[in-house]
């Protein structure tokens, strides 16, 4: 089976096909960098690891390319606020960013631009919009003139009247020729701000045509994958394709991905609530592959709710793929039940392609790799060992790589540990007998600090991985 993916362009599922045999070119929109990340932000990034990931276990060499905003109206006012210099602070939350993607086990990006070191190409376009007469200067500021691009909502399926509505609530009509015309260059409005010599004066770029000088830069005028929320697909991916197209006479990207939404207890979560949650405080309570469990158990392009029920399975399901590691009681390598193992293996990897070729089905291909885990212990208390069990775990962590969870180092630390936290419960187990009930609440609270969650049972006491350190 090839791969397909939903193109957002087309509402439908395409066979994958590379510009380039063997290569592909993709450009996921980065942060705006004037605060911490959140789990929205972690979501996203995890969805397109994972699609990362998959498209190189099938051979394809990726070049990922993501994005820095470090110039945005938000980063000023935050600049402001703080007393801080904006390209000072945004650097400050490029590295917290970057930070909080490796403890989220992300693949960094190939390469990582940022707008303050693309303005020579950014003014570079805008000229040859002007050049083209798709845009027009206006007291500094560059517009796009939106009824120049006769397509101009086949990505949003949007009308223009809508378009209309929008840019008027979002600029002002103030200095343009059209309502729905979107910046392209914003003259200088205050000494504070970032601001670049230009054919027009000191200033910055607008939002959209940053992305489209990166993309172009970097990967050329027509990309493989261009992705991103679904929050971005207007106006922020349909001004994109109108200026790009309209600057390169060539389609911006042969396919759009969107992933849906994080929604924190059936709702969007939103400064003006409350309810943001940050990567800090995700990883206070859970270890990153929990969330990532979270992520794969849902399809990418679906709303994902977030609340500690939800967590609370994630963290079991992952458990169950680690359990799945426990070395083998036996050392039986022939017969049936061998036979059936070898079996099941093939099996859950046919299965688990099949799944993530079916547009990146991370939730069907998770689903697959319970079966395998289901076989791997039916195997160990059958007492097979050796070579074949070895397989079947080796297996398994290949594909549970490939989804980007970090399964063997961690199952490893967790093997390395056991023999010295059941001595622990032993003592525990006496210190209680004598009702020494202080001695075993110490050693009980010190396990749970080092991530060791002990569960006291009519037949004694038992213990698990919370999260790691």
């Amino acid at each position: 089976m090839s791969l397909r993916v939903y193109n957002t362009l087309s509402r439908k599922k395409e066979e994958f096909k590379t510009l380039e045999p063997g290569v592909v070119r993709m450009y996921v929109c980065g942060p705006t960098v004037y605060d911490d990340a959140h789990i929205g932000h972690a979501m996203s990034a995890i969805v397109f690891d994972v699609i990362r990931r998959y498209l190189e276990y099938k051979g394809y060499e990726v070049i990922h390319v993501m994005n820095f905003t470090d110039v945005d109206d938000k980063i000023i006012n935050r600049a402001r606020e703080t007393g801080q210099e904006p390209l000072k602070l945004a650097q400050y939350y490029i590295d917290r960013f970057m930070e909080h993607m490796a403890q989220l086990h992300i693949k960094p990006p190939t390469i990582m631009p940022r707008v303050s070191t693309t303005i020579d190409e950014i003014i570079d376009m805008v000229q040859t919009l002007i050049e083209r007469g798709y845009a027009y200067e206006s007291e500094g500021d560059v517009y796009f003139r939106v009824r120049m691009d006769d397509d101009y909502g086949k990505l949003s399926r949007r009308k223009l009247e809508h378009a209309v509505s929008s840019e008027r609530q979002r600029f002002g009509d103030e200095l343009k020729e059209d309502p729905a015309d979107f910046a392209l260059w914003k003259a200088q409005k205050s000494p504070d701000e970032p601001a670049w010599p230009s054919p027009w004066g000191m200033g910055r770029p607008g939002w959209h045509i940053e992305c489209s000088a990166m993309a172009r830069r970097y990967l050329g005028p027509t990309i493989d994958i261009h992705g991103g929320g679904t929050d971005l697909i207007f106006p922020h991916h349909e001004n994109e394709i109108a200026q790009s197209e309209s600057c390169n006479a060539a389609p911006l990207a042969t396919y759009w991905l969107h992933n849906g939404m994080l929604q924190l207890r059936g709702e969007k979560m939103s400064k003006s609530l409350g309810n943001i949650i940050s990567i800090d405080e995700l990883l206070s309570q859970y270890e990153a592959d929990v969330f990532r469990i979270l992520v794969l158990g849902s399809h990418y392009r679906k709303p994902l709710a977030y609340d500690d029920e939800v967590m609370e399975q994630a963290r079991r399901g992952l458990e169950r793929l680690r359990g799945a590691l426990r070395p083998p009681t036996g050392e039986k390598t022939e017969g049936p039940e061998v036979e059936a193992l070898q079996e099941a293996v093939q099996l859950a990897r046919e299965r688990f392609e099949a799944a993530m070729d079916d547009d990146f089905n991370t939730a069907g291909a998770l689903g697959h790799l319970y079966d395998l885990v289901k076989a791997i212990n039916t195997a160990r208390a059958a007492g097979i060992g050796g070579e074949p069990f070895e397989k079947a775990q080796s297996e398994l962590k290949t594909l549970a790589s490939v989804l980007g969870l970090q399964l063997e180092t961690q199952a490893r630390a967790a093997s390395d540990a056991a023999p010295f936290i059941e001595l622990l419960l032993e003592v525990r187990s006496t210190l209680r007998k004598q009702k020494q009930w202080d001695l075993a609440d110490y050693i009980r609270d010190g396990l749970a600090k080092l991530g060791v969650q002990v569960e006291d049972t009519r037949d004694g006491s038992t213990w698990r991985w919370e999260k790691r350190e």
